[in-house]
């Protein structure tokens, strides 16, 4: 499937103002990046860095001003996700050393708190993918996914006392039940294609059968066509921009998301 992604940002800024961005996918085994632009005006310079979860990050800073930031991208990706019942919990010692950092208490993802109601969720459940179906059922069954929730910013304790939340609370729900089982999860941002209303979006992956596979519970069946921009261990590591100084938010933002009929030239 061929998709192409766009976003544009724009922010009234009092002061000279540090940014940290986010926003450029990069291509790798479930995405291919054919066309990308990437316009910030006024035009500053830019350094980009690859950061510890190797997502690309632009460090500029914005002068006092309009300050607008327009991207696009041509993707290649999945048509679908990767379902695999039964692939088997992978045992601490045999993780990948990268891999280990999932499996910790974090911020937003407090998943020593979750031990007890993480194996409440599970009982009976064949160790591994199958835990984690059962955990997003759960969340699906018991947690309201509003788009237009007035709660921001949540953790997964936060939100499991609120019982709804935006996607990213959701995502930071499951990450936290996983790692409570020894579970290493992380945090996706990107673009879903068909999302209402439009926006970035939020998942979780989970490692077991010796890779990472993608769960949503936002969505009622496994769902492909996503682009995705960024990993982390929750929301603190995947923003789509940090500022620095005082609080700065967009005054408009627009999110796109289209299906291409071929390959773009």
């Amino acid at each position: 499937m061929w998709l192409r992604t766009g976003c544009n940002i724009t922010f009234d800024v009092s002061v000279t103002t540090p940014f940290i961005l986010m926003l450029r996918p990069r291509s790798g085994t479930q995405q291919w990046v054919a066309r990308e632009s990437y316009t910030l005006k006024p035009s500053v310079p830019v350094i980009e860095f690859t950061d510890n979860y190797g997502n690309l990050c632009q460090r500029l800073i914005a002068p006092p001003g309009e300050f607008s930031i327009r991207t696009s991208a041509d993707i290649l990706t999945e048509d679908g996700i990767s379902v695999c019942p039964g692939a088997p919990f992978e045992e601490v010692q045999n993780l990948p050393d990268a891999v280990l950092t999932y499996l910790l208490p974090t911020r937003y993802c407090e998943s020593d708190r979750f031990i007890d109601l993480g194996r409440e969720i599970v009982a009976g459940v064949a160790p591994g993918y199958d835990q984690v179906a059962a955990i997003v059922l759960w969340i699906q069954n018991n947690i309201r996914f509003n788009s237009d929730s007035t709660h921001f910013q949540l953790s997964a304790v936060e939100v499991n006392q609120q019982r709804e939340g935006v996607c990213r609370e959701l995502a930071h729900l499951g990450i936290a039940l996983c790692r409570g089982l020894c579970i290493p999860a992380r945090m996706v941002v990107g673009y879903l294609h068909g999302l209402k209303p439009m926006d970035f979006h939020a998942w979780f992956e989970a490692y077991v059968g010796g890779r990472w596979y993608t769960f949503d519970a936002t969505q009622p069946q496994p769902k492909g066509g996503r682009v995705t921009v960024a990993y982390g261990r929750d929301a603190a590591d995947v923003a789509i921009f940090n500022q620095f100084g005082p609080a700065l938010y967009p005054r408009n933002m627009s999110v796109s998301v289209e299906i291409l009929d071929c390959a773009p030239d």
